[in-house]
């Protein structure tokens, strides 16, 4: 054999046996985040406020843990699937498989510890050490404060049992495969005082994960400036929504004032509003205005303090494109 061909042969096999051992250190070895913390949680009615606070009206988690009805105006949650999830994001949406909601009510996470619960929601690794595709956003929750992680424990301790079988969540290649480099050790940092505007509007968008709706995305990675809007979410009647830019340019919010940032959210609120119905071709939004309206409005403002600290981005952005 020639000389330069057993070499050739020699660097063919000597790549593959790396590549041999790369993937399967990804694929058993990975994620490696550490064991579930030992914790037990004191459930009292103001930690269960908490949560419910956290979970319905900032992080959402009864937003996306459930069905919403997208015959309805913003496509509320149907009440009698809250927590029990449901709810699927695949490739329409942009994301790289298909992923349900799980369920979140104890009659699923009666045999979850709160460790075991803290550590998904925060480092995005399962019961079964298993890792979590980040479109639950772990990687924002992993910022947050550890007792508003567990107060939003405590919540879910306090639902009433749902049984939903639910189909399990396929990720396409190659994410499949590192999907298992996704996960992460949680940088938990305090909550600011409210009066330190900035810093708590910051983290309470963190914890509303804004910027990954709010963030043009392809194939699930981010590919626009943070914040500018245009991520596109195809309805089911061939219609899309994009997501508005919320940079203080313009084009964004950069003419709005504070009062009217509220108003816009707090429109939802009002005990005379009623979501119409939606005929195929109508205008319709994926934005959950209903849950985001039951937020404070001290807490909304200090939203608006801080969108309004950032770089202005020109992105004027066509919200609805109605289905040819």
């Amino acid at each position: 054999m020639n000389r330069f061909l057993r070499y050739i042969l020699y660097i063919i096999a000597i790549l593959i046996a790396m590549i041999v051992i790369v993937v399967g250190y990804i694929k058993f070895m990975l994620p490696n985040v550490g064991p579930a913390p030992e914790i037990q949680i004191e459930i009292t009615e103001s930690k269960i406020e908490r949560g419910r606070y956290l979970a319905n009206h900032v992080m959402l988690c009864m937003d996306c843990h459930a069905v919403r009805d997208f015959s309805l105006f913003t496509g509320p949650p149907v009440p009698e699937t809250l927590g029990a999830g449901g709810e699927v994001f695949d490739q329409q949406i942009g994301v790289p498989g298909s992923f349900v909601s799980r369920n979140l009510t104890p009659a699923a996470l009666g045999d979850w510890t709160d460790g075991e619960i803290f550590r998904a929601i925060t480092s995005g690794v399962s019961k079964d050490g298993t890792a979590l595709f980040p479109i639950m956003p772990y990687p924002h929750y992993s910022q947050l404060d550890e007792e508003d992680i567990y107060a939003v424990i405590a919540y879910l301790r306090s639902l009433d049992p749902i049984e939903n079988e639910l189909s399990s969540s396929k990720a396409d290649f190659p994410v499949s495969l590192l999907i298992n480099t996704m996960p992460m050790r949680p940088n938990l940092q305090p909550r600011p005082e409210k009066s330190e505007v900035i810093n708590y509007g910051r983290y309470l968008i963190t914890a509303a994960a804004c910027t990954d709706c709010h963030t043009r995305m392809e194939r699930g990675e981010f590919v626009g400036e943070p914040y500018a809007g245009g991520n596109e979410y195809p309805m089911p009647d061939g219609s899309i929504v994009r997501s508005a830019n919320l940079t203080p340019h313009p084009t964004g919010i950069g003419n709005w004032t504070r009062d009217q940032f509220i108003a816009r959210f707090k429109i939802y609120a009002d005990t005379s509003f009623v979501p119409h119905e939606v005929q195929p071709g109508q205008f319709q939004t994926i934005m959950p205005w209903m849950m985001y309206a039951g937020m404070e409005e001290e807490d909304l403002g200090a939203i608006y303090e801080y969108l309004s600290t950032l770089p202005p981005v020109d992105n004027q952005v066509e919200i609805f494109t109605p289905a040819r």
